[in-house]
């Protein structure tokens, strides 16, 4: 399998370190909020890989956190007058309802930063032992130029950053409240503030820098050495410049093998802002369109290619979907009579399943190895019949549904209560009130709370919303 590493700008033979074990370091989301669609595509993206490289006979430890204390999280505690813990807590059970949603495995381990701060106080001892970080006043820095690889993974070189940073610095410097040694120095442990949570430190109460808290999880759920480490481009500078930085002055070793980035959605061509009104959920999108459709969708598309989420796009996906179940409902109500197998089709089955693993083998090229899945159940449309013996009737429809389960898509038809059908449902009630026929009204209503759909009868009309 190849795999395209940032690191060296090139699509490289995967090699584990440990034959036959695969550790993979995924950056998960910030919770204080529901998930975006921005953040549902890496989801998507690296558990396909997960599952591929699972399907290819490896044992997978698959690690992806939840950044529990941020500036966001504080900022919307405070608005609702709570700790930050409260709202964290709920937004990591609102994420992982949704990953359910759109069919990702849970991690192996779901590290949160708070509960290993202890580890990255080590790592920050360490760091200043060997000179690599520096303190003043509270706030712990990482000495950026102290590390002579700084700027391999985004292929930056440091004197150019330096140069950058200089104009947006001076102002700070002249004022004195800038107490960095160098303005490309970044923080690994800053002071407590106000109203905020905060952790005993040998520097004083305070919290870990974003950039930190991978570092250590990534160290202590796989190892100093990661196999690949994975994430959105919009990560490459700095996170993950910095993670490498500190990782490797702090353990003297390699940090990542391979780094995979996925590149950005858009919504109708444009940036996904809340300014613009573009801005959705995967919670709001579920409403519209079943998640295994979504997807599907953000698979159609090259993982490192830009993707635009629109309408048309979205219904294309959708109806590219129905035909895949279409065809495997077909092949379970199929009757064959015959015992024995078809030599040929089965022969031919196998070089779909050959030509679907080259593709994604091919740096997971699932636009690629949907399109094998096309051309394979247009093949058994045509091919497999009653007339077909049971036996390779049996091996089409494992095919198809084994190489449908690796993209993580669910063959069995699901029927998803989308908006449209609920209203439809209430207008039928409503017709059977006016109709005084209570039971058939009452029925529906009953229907409706079984689907986990409340309904509230006011004086505007029937207002309705999912349990």
């Amino acid at each position: 399998m190849k795999i395209f590493n940032t690191l060296t700008r090139s699509k490289q033979e995967f090699v584990p370190i440990n034959e036959g074990k695969v550790g993979i370091y995924v950056c998960g989301p910030t919770v204080y909020d529901y998930i975006h669609i921005g953040n549902a595509r890496p989801m998507i993206v690296f558990d396909t890989l997960r599952r591929y490289l699972l399907y290819k006979g490896y044992d997978v430890n698959y690690v992806s956190n939840f950044t529990d204390v941020d500036d966001k999280i504080i900022k919307r505690a405070n608005e609702l007058g709570v700790e930050s813990a409260v709202v964290s807590e709920k937004y990591i059970a609102e994420c992982k309802k949704d990953m359910e949603g759109l069919n990702v495995m849970p991690a192996t381990t779901h590290p949160q930063a708070t509960k290993e701060i202890p580890d990255m106080i080590e790592m920050i001892k360490v760091l200043i032992e060997k000179g690599h970080a520096y303190e003043k006043n509270g706030t712990v820095y990482f000495r950026t130029r102290s590390f002579d690889g700084y700027g391999k993974l985004s292929h930056k070189n440091i004197d150019d950053l330096e140069s950058g940073h200089r104009a947006e610095n001076h102002q700070l410097k002249v004022s004195g409240e800038d107490e960095k040694e160098d303005p490309l120095d970044f923080v690994l442990w800053k002071p407590k503030k106000e109203g905020e949570p905060s952790w005993p430190s040998p520097w004083g109460d305070g919290r870990p820098g974003w950039h930190l808290e991978c570092s250590v999880m990534s160290k202590k759920y796989i190892g100093d050495v990661i196999d690949i480490h994975a994430g959105g481009e919009d990560l490459i500078f700095p996170h993950h410049e910095n993670e490498i930085a500190q990782s490797e002055a702090a353990n003297d070793t390699e940090f990542a093998r391979y780094w995979m980035h996925n590149g950005f959605l858009k919504i109708n061509n444009e940036k996904m802002s809340k300014s613009l009104g573009n801005f959705f959920t995967v919670r709001e999108i579920s409403e519209k369109y079943p998640l295994q459709v979504i997807r599907f969708f953000m698979l159609s598309a090259h993982y490192r290619s830009p993707l635009n989420f629109s309408a048309d796009l979205v219904e294309a996906s959708k109806n590219g979907l129905e035909r895949i179940l279409t065809a495997v409902e077909k092949l379970k109500e199929l009757k064959p009579a015959n015992e024995g197998n078809d030599p040929a089709i089965e022969a031919e089955l196998e070089n779909f399943v050959k030509r679907y693993e080259a593709a994604m083998d091919d740096d997971l090229n699932t636009a690629d190895a949907i399109s094998v899945i096309f051309e394979l159940i247009k093949y058994t449309n045509i091919n497999v019949t009653n007339d077909t013996p049971k036996a390779t009737v049996d091996k089409a429809l494992s095919t198809v549904e084994k190489l449908c389960d690796v993209l993580g898509i669910i063959t069995e038809k699901e029927e998803e209560l989308l908006d449209s059908d609920i209203e439809a449902l209430i207008n039928e009630r409503q017709a059977a009130r006016k109709a005084k026929d209570f039971a058939k009204a009452d029925e529906i209503r009953n229907k409706l709370a079984d689907m986990g759909i409340t309904l509230l009868d006011t004086r505007e009309g029937v207002k309705w919303k999912r349990a």
